[in-house]
């Protein structure tokens, strides 16, 4: 972690040297203000990867003398296909329409949304892929 806290410390470092030169050319005020929260957020993310790193053991990827070997074994779980991605976005666009055209249409994207959000948290609690 110690790689990727470093990565966004140098990001962190670009946007604090960007954003007054960003002000002195433009005087404008939204895009110095989006500069200065990607800064902080920046920030905030490489101090965390930086605090983690240090009171963490050193992952694999972290140690110059580590084998190939080493960081082998099961990642983690990873779903295989899954259709309820697709009808959260359809009931995500439901909304949006809703909200452009008629809240009653909103109100039922809600419950098309409601559906496809505990289909999409709870598909692997039944059927083929059940744990």
């Amino acid at each position: 972690m110690k790689v990727e806290g470093i990565v966004f410390a140098v990001v962190t470092v670009f946007f604090a040297v960007i954003t007054p030169i960003y002000w002195v050319i433009s005087h404008e005020i939204t895009g110095t203000t989006a500069l200065i929260l990607t800064t902080l957020l920046g920030g905030l993310i490489a101090f965390y990867l930086l605090m983690t790193a240090r009171r963490m053991e050193p992952r694999p990827e972290d140690r110059k003398d580590a084998e190939i070997a080493e960081g082998a074994g099961e990642l983690g779980f990873f779903s295989p296909h899954s259709w309820w991605p697709l009808w959260c976005a359809l009931a995500l666009s439901t909304c949006v329409v809703g909200v452009a055209i008629a809240w009653w249409l909103f109100i039922i994207g809600l419950g098309f949304g409601a559906v496809a959000v505990l289909g999409l948290v709870f598909e692997h609690y039944r059927g083929e892929h059940a744990h």
